[in-house]
């Protein structure tokens, strides 16, 4: 069994190929990995970084994608704003979503991450607008869940970066690298 632990970029797409328009030139795995029948556990959208776990056993597979096994997956969230303890107990409580209510959400302030590497490009500053740093831990897995979670509270997400799935993180894998499992 092969299980890779990838730092995606930001602007990579979770797949192999790009199965998007004709002449597309977007970046997929295949740039970073050579490692044949690997296939991602779940997505990370082209414009979310981190973790991504990678494995040629299906059952691996299952497990980390299907919200039926409620695995963790651990996010640093960049914020536009600065939530309040009421708006950050709304995220802990669940948050009304067009597609119904989110599951509870582990969520805490957080310093901006001391591994945090650049962004290319970098995410849209505005100088009249603060931003802040959470940690936002859940066990569902919508499409674009977290986003769409800060933003139903006020707060768009600026930069996401997921940092752990169950028990494996992102320490020590610069963004771009991948390591075994």
């Amino acid at each position: 069994m092969t299980t890779i632990l990838f730092n995606k970029p930001f602007n990579v797409l979770s797949q192999f190929t790009d199965s998007g328009t004709k002449g597309s030139s977007r970046k997929t795995l295949s740039g970073f990995i050579n490692v044949p029948k690997v296939y991602a556990a779940g997505r990370l959208d082209k414009d979310s970084e981190g973790l991504l776990v990678l494995t040629d056993d299906g059952r691996l597979q299952d497990r980390i994608a299907s919200p039926r096994f409620k695995t963790e997956k651990t996010y640093w969230v960049q914020i536009e704003g600065e939530p309040s303890g009421a708006d950050l107990n709304m995220l802990r409580g669940g948050v009304k979503l067009s597609d119904g209510k989110t599951a509870p959400a582990i969520v805490e302030d957080m310093d901006e991450p001391k591994m945090l590497w650049d962004r290319n490009p970098p995410i849209r500053v505005r100088k009249s607008v603060s931003d802040c740093w959470l940690s936002i831990t859940i066990s569902e897995g919508r499409n674009r869940q977290i986003r769409r979670m800060t933003a139903a509270v006020g707060f768009p997400t600026l930069r996401l970066i997921r940092y752990r799935i169950g028990n494996w993180t992102i320490d020590g894998i610069e963004s771009g690298a991948w390591r075994e499992a």
